[in-house]
């Protein structure tokens, strides 16, 4: 195999990397869209006749059915990433996927919205430790400047998932009186029907760590790691054991989780409101839908925006244009008149704000030494994304339609609060850099901060 690697071994073939890419990717971008899919399809069976059957239009239940999922979510992020390597990425990974299937599906047959609250924080238990372990996993596969553009396929695979998934969601809907039960309810049940086949199936094939894998020769992986001691330093995993506070206290990873807060307000509130925004716009069912799909043409910024910020080794201001891209969309969404104008809000508050997420976990995880520290940073990140889920859920309002100024003026105060983290990050980090360059205070290793 030595013919697939440069002659100083240093790093790995286009062969193997693509090996990675293959084995990782598509499998754990697959999964991350089918718990995106099965966290807000409730949005998309609002507009069907789940409100009237379950009561969900009286005063703030519906607010209340989509929060709740968020209180387990955040509370059991840490503790799960803390224990990923002892359980194992396959059975913690695949086994959630079931276990939240199994809660999509039961959602079909509930009678009252008390028992659709029950089941939404079931469904948060079971996919807290799913989306920071997946992030955490794949870091330690790739170098920093490659990271972006990982994380950025996986979650374009999940855009277009969801696209597809309200196409789906509207022709089970007509299912409607099928076997006694509503269209809503169909939703729930062929969706979380196929999600438990595909956690069974993916148990065989989820990777695991660099150097806990087995789909590589021992070649292969020694060079992986290589790689990745030559970009960061910390290919061997560190013990956690007496370290989870003293990584707390680094107050740069509550300023990375306040940032992503900032950046999931928008995410939510589009994947939860955008077809009760349509339909306040005066588009029927079948339109809102549809509507809904071709926003997933955002991909194409999410892919762009990666490829940027890797190409060019930057983070910060590509995020910036994001925020200010979010900002100039939700404000059409809110002011604009015509509802042309306003679905492009929609359409560009969808592109700035699913761009930033892969974005912001890059910069979040290229700044981050040790794998200890980066599986709590990971973990209190994506944590501060599900506070920005329960933001979302309660300041869009129902009685706020069909603009929800109320929350339209919130998040862009988010976006304007990213972009002062932003500045002050920036401003961090070269002073810093600048310290290592001129040989002063070092940081550890020679560490340089990614602008």
């Amino acid at each position: 195999m030595s013919h697939f690697y440069s002659p100083s071994g240093a790093l790995c073939s286009i062969f193997c990397r693509r090996h990675v890419d293959w084995r990782l990717l598509p499998l754990l971008g697959s999964l991350y869209a089918l718990s995106l899919i099965d966290r807000t399809n409730i949005g998309i069976a609002l507009v069907t006749k789940m409100s009237a059957d379950l009561g969900l239009d009286v005063g703030t239940r519906y607010n209340i059915v989509s929060c709740i999922y968020f209180i387990p979510y955040i509370l059991l992020e840490l503790p799960s990433n803390l224990c990923l390597r002892a359980v194992g990425a396959r059975n913690l990974l695949s086994g959630g996927v079931i276990t939240w299937g199994a809660v999509q599906l039961a959602m079909g047959f509930v009678p009252t919205w008390e028992y659709l609250a029950l089941c939404r924080t079931l469904l948060g238990v079971f996919e807290a430790g799913f989306f920071p372990a997946l992030v955490f996993i794949v870091t330690t596969w790739y170098k920093r400047y490659e990271v972006q553009k990982k994380l950025a396929a996986m979650h374009v695979t999940s855009i277009l998932a969801g696209g597809f998934s309200a196409i789906l969601a509207y022709a089970l809907s007509l299912l409607d009186g099928k076997g006694g039960l509503s269209g809503w309810a169909w939703i729930f049940i062929i969706e979380g029907a196929a999600t438990i086949a595909f956690g069974i199936a993916s148990w065989i094939f989820i990777p695991d760590f660099p150097d806990k894998n087995t789909f590589l020769t021992a070649k292969q992986t020694a060079l992986v790691l290589r790689r990745i001691e030559e970009d960061r330093g910390d290919s061997v995993p560190d013990s956690l054991r007496g370290k989870v506070l003293l990584h707390l206290s680094d107050w740069k990873i509550w300023i990375f989780a306040t940032m992503y807060l900032c950046v999931t307000v928008p995410a939510y509130a589009v994947a939860f409101f955008a077809s009760s925004i349509l339909s306040g716009m005066g588009w029927n069912l079948e339109m809102s839908l549809l509507l809904v799909s071709k926003l997933r043409l955002v991909a194409v910024s999410v892919i762009f925006f990666a490829w940027l910020s890797d190409r060019y080794r930057m983070r910060a201001l590509f995020l910036a244009i994001q925020a200010l891209m979010t900002i100039i969309g939700l404000a059409l969404i809110g002011y604009a008149d015509m509802s042309g104008w306003r679905y492009a809000g929609i359409f560009l508050a969808s592109a700035g704000c699913s761009a930033s997420i892969p974005g912001l976990l890059a910069y979040t995880s290229n700044n981050i030494v040790s794998q200890s520290k980066r599986a709590v940073t990971t973990a209190i990140t994506v944590s501060f994304g599900g506070i920005g889920g329960i933001i979302a859920t309660t300041i869009y309002r129902q009685q706020d339609l069909p603009r929800y100024l109320p929350g339209i003026i919130a998040t862009i105060s988010l976006q304007v609060l990213l972009l002062i983290l932003l500045g002050i990050m920036t401003v961090y980090f070269w002073y810093e850099n600048k310290k290592v360059k001129l040989q002063k205070d070092g940081q550890v290793g020679g560490f340089l901060y990614v602008l």
